[in-house]
This record gives structure tokens, C-alpha cells and sequence, in this order.
């Protein structure tokens, strides 16, 4: 990774860290929601995911952690809102491979700003950091809105 490419890359990670999207608790009813927690890191968030017809329609966080926890969290939930459930497990597989998968470049067209993460991988223990999200992301979906925990 070229030394430009990766000071774009730590500039919108510190962004999302500093200023997250859709950080909050939603109103209302009809969401379901699990807890993260990363015991190595400390980090801890609550996501809440609101699914219909098969689709999100909103997906905000709570909870305090590292810059990349809280980027990854921020940029996850702007990238899932509006896609149907299905795409989303998907853009979870990607990520995923992203973040634990050697030597894999990042598909940029399927991840669009997800891609900024791939220099964590050089780090194996902020990798864990940077998946808390999207291991919460499918604890949620899995739960079926009731209250479900992960950790990575």
C-alpha cells in the first residue's frame, strides 16, 4: 500500500473515530439490537439494527472503544442502511476476508469506503477492533430482537 493511499486511509478512520455517524440509540420500537464487547481492546458497543421487508432501514451504535472500533461501527452503519439483508451477510463475508485474509486486496467497488481498512490487517490485534461491529452486526440479526452478546 502506497504511503498516500494509507495517510487517506488513517484520515477517514480518525474522522469516524472523532465525529461517528449514527451514534445514538434509536426511538421507538421495532429494532433489534445485541452487545459487542472486545475484552483485548476494551472496547464495548451496543448496535441496533432496524429491519423491514428484508431490508435495513436504519442501523445506529452506542458505546466507547478505540478509534478503529468506533470508525468501523460509524462506517458499517452508513454502508448497511438501505440494503437488503442478504447483501449485508455478504459485505460482512468481504470484510471479513478483508481483515483476516492475507495477502487479499480489498474489493473496492463491493466495499466502497470499508476499503480503508485494510492496512488493519497489518496490526493482528486491532483486527479485532475493526470486526467488533459487524461480529455485533450478525448477533443482532441472529437474535431476532432479542438481546444478544458477542465478543470477539
Amino acid at each position: 500500500m502506497s504511503d498516500d493511499l494509507r495517510d487517506l486511509y488513517q484520515e477517514v478512520i480518525l474522522d469516524h473515530a472523532k465525529n461517528p455517524r449514527n451514534y445514538g440509540a434509536p426511538e421507538g420500537e421495532g429494532y433489534c439490537f445485541a452487545h459487542g464487547n472486545n475484552p483485548l481492546c476494551g472496547d464495548r458497543l451496543t448496535l441496533f439494527v432496524t429491519v423491514a421487508d428484508g431490508v435495513i432501514r436504519e442501523a445506529t451504535f452506542e458505546g466507547n472503544g478505540c478509534a478503529i472500533s468506533l470508525a468501523s461501527a460509524s462506517l458499517m452503519t452508513e454502508a448497511i442502511k438501505g440494503r437488503p439483508e442478504a447483501e449485508v451477510r455478504e459485505l460482512f463475508q468481504r470484510f471479513h476476508e478483508l481483515m483476516t485474509v492475507e495477502d487479499s486486496e480489498p474489493d473496492t467497488e463491493k466495499l466502497d469506503k470499508l476499503a480503508v481498512f485494510a492496512g488493519v490487517r497489518e496490526f493482528p490485534v486491532r483486527v479485532k477492533c475493526a470486526t467488533l461491529a459487524w461480529h455485533t452486526l450478525v448477533a443482532a440479526l441472529d437474535g431476532g430482537g432479542k438481546d444478544a452478546t458477542t465478543e470477539v
